[in-house]
């Protein structure tokens, strides 16, 4: 049976990086609640933020590790399924993964020790600084990858050219090998749409954190255990949480406008507007790629002509002027993208509420409310995965999408057919970015075989997220000061050694 390998490889790449991408939004957005906490213990001396802090360190670090070991594969991937994009990419992502590297997975890491095993060997604010560190590391993750993903959407700082291969010109079935290579560096990291979209990652992942935290902190006073630990735990992560809902949606809405001047079928894609002219703003529909409408539509007339160009009757550009080979898959990218548009107003409406309940003292009464919060998680969850799965999906069919022609002001230009121009040369279509030799089988079995590890893995993190969750808080105290004799053995990861050598 022949399957179409390109297919298989992006459902390849999808199961990875949606499995991978549960941890890193969670360890971001928990890194800064931890920050609070112990910047709470300092400021305060109340025990109790020292042990919420100790306890969510536990769950924080066992996320990590699954953020580190589900990782790896798709790093593999680019050179076993898309050789043809990682030589066509391969100087641009060098640069930012090597950044991402040394200035920020070393930084994590290397203080990552002192945060989980330092508590009973190094002083208070000690440990804050590693805590400070840890968060400030898993922040400048983040940022390179952003860079070297928005480079993907929106490329800037570099040249193309002939790879070169024995000292001649490189070719493939009579085609010459292309690649990106970097001509300014800082063009690159600052491109276009970098800025955008690394406020809006991060703020997602202070989302996924807070409402993970509240989760957990409301099945507690649900059941009656660990009140006082869970109250200020929960109270920490609604202030976070209605914060970043509303910065979410500022966020959104300059993503939108950056959007519709670089990639402007994507954004045609997220609203389902075929036709070139004033757009409305659809709330619900069900986009119609033959007839070219939206079914069953409900929509604000006007808005989206409103919010790319602060005027109610500007036209937004439609799909009708973009060629009909390079549309993105309309239903996927609509219905992803208005999915995590409503999960960001359902926050707003439900933080917003929950703040003005906790304000007046009666928020930890309402046992309804808690029961909310216990399963909205899921819907954070599900609005970071969403939020990377339209991005990409409305990119299609480009894994490297080409930059807008436009003339002297800034105007974009349009062929002879009336269909918007793009730089071709720079973009990469991801029909010829897969590997030349692998097949279908191989791409299906790998499928399979990631399936089954990554749901062992699953299963293990829910299975130790359980059990921690059912032990709970433990009392935890810093010692008064740090020595160079409790660095080193926190830095060591050493436990209870002089205990063990007396029960040998």
């Amino acid at each position: 049976m022949n399957f179409d390998i390109v297919l298989l490889s992006r459902l390849q790449f999808a199961l990875t990086i949606m499995f991978h991408y549960l941890f890193p939004p969670l360890t971001i957005g928990m890194g800064v609640v931890l920050v609070y906490l112990e910047a709470m213990y300092l400021w305060t001396k109340e025990p109790i933020y020292e042990n919420a802090a100790r306890f969510w360190t536990q769950i924080y670090a066992a996320t990590f590790a699954m953020g580190v070991a589900t990782g790896i594969v798709m790093e593999f991937q680019f050179g076993t399924n898309w050789a043809t994009y990682s030589r066509f990419v391969g100087d641009v992502f060098g640069s930012a993964l090597a950044a991402e590297g040394i200035f920020a997975f070393f930084l994590e890491s290397g203080f990552l020790s002192l945060l989980v095993f330092g508590w009973d060997r190094i002083g208070p604010k000690f440990h804050f600084f590693a805590t400070l560190m840890v968060s400030l590391g898993s922040i400048f993750s983040s940022v390179w990858i952003v860079v070297a993903n928005s480079w993907q959407q929106t490329p800037a700082g570099h040249h193309i050219v002939q790879m070169v291969r024995d000292g001649k010109p490189w070719f493939i079935d009579g085609q010459p090998v292309m690649r990106a290579e970097i001509v300014d560096f800082w063009k690159l990291v600052f491109n276009p749409s970098s800025a955008e979209r690394l406020v809006h990652t991060l703020i997602g992942a202070f989302l996924m954190g807070a409402f993970f935290i509240m989760s957990i902190s409301a099945y507690y006073l649900l059941k009656r255990r660990h009140e006082d630990f869970a109250r200020r735990s929960f109270t920490g992560a609604l202030l976070f949480a209605t914060v970043f809902s509303l910065a979410q949606l500022a966020s959104g809405h300059s993503n939108a406008r950056m959007v519709a001047n670089y990639q402007p079928a994507k954004l045609a894609a997220f609203e389902g507007h075929f036709k070139t002219g004033p757009a409305d703003l659809n709330l619900f529909g069900l986009p119609n790629v033959e007839t070219q409408t939206v079914d069953h539509q409900i929509a604000l007339p006007g808005m989206l002509s409103f919010l790319v160009h602060d005027d109610l009757k500007a036209p937004v550009l439609g799909l009708d002027k973009i060629q009909r080979d390079y549309w993105p898959p309309i239903r996927a990218a609509f219905t992803t993208y208005h999915l995590m548009v409503g999960i960001g107003m359902y926050f707003i409406g439900l933080t917003l509420f929950a703040s003005f309940l906790r304000v007046r003292g009666i928020l930890f009464k309402q046992r309804a409310l808690l029961a909310v919060f216990v399963g909205s998680v899921a819907f954070a969850v599900l609005a970071n995965e969403l939020g990377w799965a339209s991005a990409e999906i409305g990119r299609q069919p480009w894994v490297v999408h080409p930059g807008v022609l436009r003339d002297g002001l800034g105007n974009i230009l349009f062929d002879s057919a009336g269909y918007v121009q793009y730089r071709m040369d720079e973009g990469l279509l991801t029909s010829r970015a897969i590997s030349e030799s692998i097949n279908s089988g191989q791409v299906l079995s790998s499928i399979f075989m990631f399936g089954l590890i990554y749901s062992l893995l699953f299963a293990v993190w829910v299975f130790v997220l359980n059990h921690k969750i059912h032990v709970g808080p433990e009392p935890a105290h810093f010692p008064s000061e740090t020595t160079t004799e409790n660095l080193l053995t926190a830095l060591t990861g050493r436990s209870g050694h002089d205990e063990t050598k007396e029960k040998l």
